[in-house]
């Protein structure tokens, strides 16, 4: 795939945005990642299982790199995007940047938990071997929307322990 324009980032956020739905049906938080290889084939695709799987790191970011690296049987997803429904979190900020993506994409921005809204910009840090761009705000307001739904019927469903 040649330089990628904006329709094809609205493309793959559609796509990480069905996996995020995914998540949604198995309650678990709304997040979805889709991981495109440079010739634009879909190497992965996931969303968030912590809860499923009683683990802090099943982030989506993080189960697409896993499966799209031993699917090409190599842990450098070189010239690779990932496309993100949330703003990574630091961990997964940093685990691009062990894995030399070249770009990441994400759609809605998270002032609570964001790697960038926090400013950590691993991703452009000189000091490390690697640095990719990122692009947010792609589809935000329909990222934002199924995660705000997200947790506003977990607090309406939410019953405190007496």
């Amino acid at each position: 795939m040649s330089k990628p324009t904006i329709q094809d980032h609205m493309w793959f956020m559609n796509i990480a945005l069905e996996e995020a739905e995914l998540a949604y049906k198995a309650s678990e938080v709304p997040v979805g990642a889709v991981l495109v290889s440079p010739t634009g084939a879909i190497l992965s695709k996931k969303f968030n299982l912590k809860e499923t799987h009683f683990n802090p790191i099943a982030h989506a970011e993080i189960l697409c790199l896993e499966e799209a690296g031993k699917k090409i049987q190599n842990w450098r997803l070189s010239d690779c995007t990932l496309y993100v429904t949330l703003e990574p979190c630091p961990m997964c900020l940093s685990a691009m940047v062990q894995s030399r993506l070249k770009q990441c994409v994400f759609g809605a921005y998270d002032s609570k938990g964001g790697a960038l809204s926090l400013g950590y910009h691993l991703h452009q840090d000189q000091r490390l071997n690697h640095q990719f761009s990122v692009l947010g705000g792609v589809k935000h307001f329909e990222c934002s929307r199924l995660l705000s739904q997200f947790f506003k019927e977990r607090r309406a469903s939410f019953r405190p322990k007496n």
